[in-house]
Parts: structure tokens; sequence; C-alpha cells
């Protein structure tokens, strides 16, 4: 059976669907906050050691700083994201900073503060599948290294940078940003003079480090609520779940739901799914029954709809008779579980 096929649904369910997602955009509410911890290596900070601008950039081979660090020097850090809450990804950090070296007792050179601080920084996750495809961006900005604001995860160490924003998944997004504690004699950055030609970063190697991004997104993903219940219908004829007709244990559903956010080929917000191509849903997509990760066959924009969503599941195997709870997530943010009946096959 193959995408386009599982893909279709009835006249009036699809209508449904559409009213349905409509009323819940309409009536949404601010989505919970996610934590995501986003894994970094080759990690290398270029100082601007130098104000001769011919050299930046130049010298092919691992180039340590000529001169002692001072207040106010630039800084510009990269470093290739490896994976977020430990999924393999692909990606780049960026981070540009002003070093300001803030101290309650300065000596000579750095700023008399009432905080303890290294930097002022502006910094840049873009986050990657493994493939290659772009899942969204991350901007954050504020003072780096010193202690983790108030409120933030307690896997989050140092630095107090507020997230200003996103694009793809992470659009409208905020939050809070802070670096993790380090394991015991990590390296977690590599110095080198801005000279250094950064091309070679990777065959250069650099350090490991985890960023902790306590993220409030604009949206979470969520089943759509039909008059005749959740709209998860079993695959072969796009009849609902109900306790009369139950899914059972191996079988292929589709759920329907909002907030997955970005699609391939892009669709301009407000504008409805195409019929062909298929928009496929640009974020990592995962579905659980019980806890157990279910496998994903397709995840979709429904043709026609607007923010509606299909998904198309397999419930595993060994999964219990009686009530089942599934949980939908999208680029690490969950939706609200919901539950079905469920049989074990005959």
């Amino acid at each position: 059976m193959n995408l386009h096929s599982l893909l279709r649904g009835k006249t009036a369910l699809a209508m449904a669907l559409c009213a349905a997602a409509c009323s819940q955009f309409s009536s949404a509410q601010v989505a919970p906050p996610v934590i995501l911890q986003i894994d970094l290596t080759n990690n290398v900070l270029y100082f601007q050691d130098t104000s001769d601008i011919s050299k930046y950039a130049t010298e092919p081979n691992v180039t340590p700083l000529t001169a002692s660090l001072r207040n106010f020097y630039r800084v510009e850090g990269i470093a290739d994201i490896v994976a977020v809450n430990g999924q393999a990804m692909k990606g780049t950090y960026a981070n540009a900073a002003a070093a300001m070296v803030f101290r309650t007792a300065p000596t000579p050179g750095q700023a008399v503060a009432d905080m303890m601080r290294q930097a002022l920084a502006v910094t840049t996750f873009e986050i990657l599948k493994s493939d290659g495809a772009s899942i969204g961006t991350l901007v954050a900005s504020g003072l780096f290294a010193g202690d983790a604001p108030p409120g933030s995860p307690t896997a989050a160490a140092g630095g107090n940078a507020v997230i200003t924003g996103g694009t793809g998944a992470f659009l409208g997004a905020r939050g809070q940003l802070s670096v993790a504690a380090a394991a015991p004699g990590a390296v977690t950055q590599r110095n080198a003079s801005i000279t250094e030609d950064p091309a070679n970063r990777r065959r250069h190697g650099g350090g490991t480090v985890r960023w902790i991004a306590h993220v409030i997104p604009m949206a979470r993903p969520e089943v759509t609520m039909l008059p005749a219940g959740l709209a998860i219908a079993h695959s072969s004829d796009f009849s609902l779940v109900t306790a009369s007709k139950p899914a059972m244990a191996g079988e292929i559903l589709s759920l329907f739901a909002t907030g997955l956010g970005p699609v391939t080929p892009r669709v301009d917000p407000g504008q409805p799914f195409p019929t062909s191509p298929l928009a496929v849903v640009n974020s990592p997509v995962e579905v659980t029954v019980n806890g157990k990760t279910a496998d994903v066959l397709g995840a979709v924009g429904y043709p026609g709809a607007v923010d509606s969503y299909q998904v198309n599941f397999r419930v595993p195997p060994d999964t219990a008779r009686g009530p089942a709870t599934i949980q939908v997530t999208a680029a690490w943010v969950s939706g609200a579980p919901v539950s079905i009946p469920v049989q074990e096959r005959p």
C-alpha cells in the first residue's frame, strides 16, 4: 500500500477535518515549553587578535592566538550540530560575540559589575535533519558564562541569553538559552586566531559542547477532535476508531492533527495544502503508543486543508488490549496525549 493510497479519505471526513482544524486554530492556546539539548562538535572560537583584516581566514594550519586575550575583543564561534535530544541531526552553530569580562572584583582591564559574565553574544542554531533537509533556526542573544538564569532547566549550567525567535519549525519561538555543564575533563572549545582558515575547521577539530534551549513554541501538535470523536481512523476504510470499532495491534491508522509546522514544497501561510505533489512535513514527526515509538509511514499536509495534517502510523504489534495513549511530536514539541481503544488481533 503506497503513501498516496494511505492518504485517501472520504469527502465527509475531509470536510469535517477542515472545519475542525479552523475551530482548533481559532481557540489555540499558548504551547507549553520544551527543552532542547543541542550537541555540538568541532567547536572553534576565532579571536580577533590582529587588526590587519588582510590576514583574516588565510592560515591553512592550526593557528593559536598571537596575543593575550583582552576585553572588548571580537570573537566568532563556529561548530557542527550533531544531535538534538539524542537524535542524530546536522546543522551549524554560529556565535558572534564581544569579550566583556564582567567581575565583581575586577583586575586591570576587566569591567566592574554586579555579576560574573564573559561576553555579550548573538547565537544561532540552524538545525537540519540527517539527510540535510532544513528543520529551522533558533536565534538567541545575551550574556555568556556565569550563572544560568532563575527558572532555567536543571541541566543548564551557565550563560543568560534570551531566545528572540526562530524560523521554520521554530517560527516565533521564545525562551532562554544556557550552556550545559561540561563532563569532567571535557574540552568545550578550541581557541584560534582569526587568521586561521575556517575551511579546515573539521579537519583540525575543536571542542564538544551541549547547549540547553528552553523553548516556548507558538504552537504544538493537537489531534483534531470531530463531533464523532478523535480524528484517528482505520486506514483501510477511513472509519473512525471508536469503542465499537477499536484499533488492532499492528494495524495502520491515520491520525489527523494541527500544528505540525512547515512542509515541502513550501505553502504560503493561510493557503490550503496541495493535492499533488503532497506537502511533506519538514520536521521529524514521532507518534508514541503507550510510550512506545510507533512506525510513522508518512506525515503530510491534508490536501485542500489549512493547518491540518495526516500522519499514518502503525500501532506496535505488541500493544496490549484496552485504552492506548497516543501522543504526537513534531520538531521535539509534543502534543497533549489522547486515548483510543485497542484490541489484540484474533
